[in-house]
């Protein structure tokens, strides 16, 4: 297992090291029209703190790399210029890192080090299919984007509208930044609990919640009122789902002989067809700082045809090593 990259434990201010991802659609109604209503479509980006572990939330109205510029945009005038990204291979973010200025073949290349020096901004891709590699910030995204794909991805004779989606999600981040960071105290004397809101606002106590039963019918009738019920009911799942999470997981610290080039290897790939079995060789290797290599470029030869690929090493399985370098030496 490796160890906890620098910008986890960087001491920086909020949002200086920072984790994205995309998750959606979701169909709000646009406007009436004579036959009943227009509906669209809306996505959310999330952006997540990798030191205080705090969120922030945008709304996008496409998956186009102008609609995520100018959320990062709102995100960067809000919350301050940021220092390091990191995301997965995600089409919109290639697209926006074009238009921006890099045109990233892998992870580590002249053109994202170029843009580094001219913007003093590193964007780092985790390979495909590495989703563990973005365990900071991946495990609050799945909760949030699962409790709200099965809230909004309900009938949409509940009108959900623009503004109603927007107050939504900023309610959403306002529960999520109040959980604990650190075990509670028992001693009654010491109330305090750190949460992220608390490193953000500098500020103590919760967010003052409007009075009312947000639990009977007419909710839909006013806007107000429907935010409020879809943030209890987000409130409800969200605890239920996030406390297993703060359960001790145990870290391995066995070691394993790393994949040298010229290994015949086979893919993990979920979406393989019955019967097929794709098998590479490994042609790079990416060794970490510590020396080990978590990451790899496969060679596959499919159809006459070569291509290759960026996968972690959980997403292959090793078949037979090459002993030639062995037998050269």
């Amino acid at each position: 297992m490796a160890d906890l990259p620098m910008d986890r434990t960087a001491v920086a201010p909020p949002f200086t090291y920072v984790g994205v991802d995309v998750f959606g659609p979701w169909i709000v109604t646009s406007r009436r029209t004579r036959g009943g209503y227009a509906n669209s479509k809306r996505w959310a980006v999330i952006f997540s703190c990798l030191s205080t572990r705090a969120i922030h939330v945008e709304v996008m109205e496409s998956m186009e790399s102008s609609s995520f510029i100018n959320a990062f945009r709102r995100f960067v005038s809000i919350r301050g210029p940021v220092k390091q990204l990191r995301s997965d291979c995600g089409t919109n973010f290639l697209g926006a890192c074009k238009e921006l200025g890099i045109t990233p073949t892998h992870c580590n290349n002249q053109e994202i080090q170029n843009f580094l020096n001219e913007n003093e901004c590193t964007w780092i891709f985790n390979p495909p299919h590495a989703s563990h590699m973005g365990g900071s910030w991946e495990r609050m995204i799945g909760i949030t984007k699962r409790i709200l794909d099965s809230m909004l991805s309900c009938s949409p004779t509940q009108h959900l509208t623009h503004e109603v989606l927007v107050t939504f999600l900023a309610e959403v981040t306002a529960i999520v930044n109040s959980r604990p960071l650190t075990p509670v105290s028992s001693d009654p004397e010491c109330s305090f609990i750190l949460t992220p809101a608390t490193l953000l606002t500098q500020k103590t106590g919760d967010s003052s919640i409007p009075p009312g039963d947000f639990e009977s019918g007419g909710l839909y009738r006013r806007q107000w009122r429907q935010v409020q019920h879809l943030s209890n009911v987000f409130w409800h799942r969200w605890r239920t789902q996030y406390l297993p999470t703060l359960q001790p997981r145990r870290k391995w610290q066995s070691e394993k002989p790393n994949l040298q080039v010229g290994d015949l290897v086979l893919l993990k790939d979920s979406q393989a067809k019955r019967s097929q079995w794709p098998m590479g060789i490994v042609v790079n290797t990416f060794p970490s700082q510590d020396g080990n290599v978590r990451k790899l470029e496969i060679k596959i030869s499919s159809g006459g045809t070569c291509k290759t690929f960026l996968r972690p090493v959980t997403g292959v399985v090793l078949l037979l090593k090459n002993t030639c370098s062995k037998d050269s030496s």
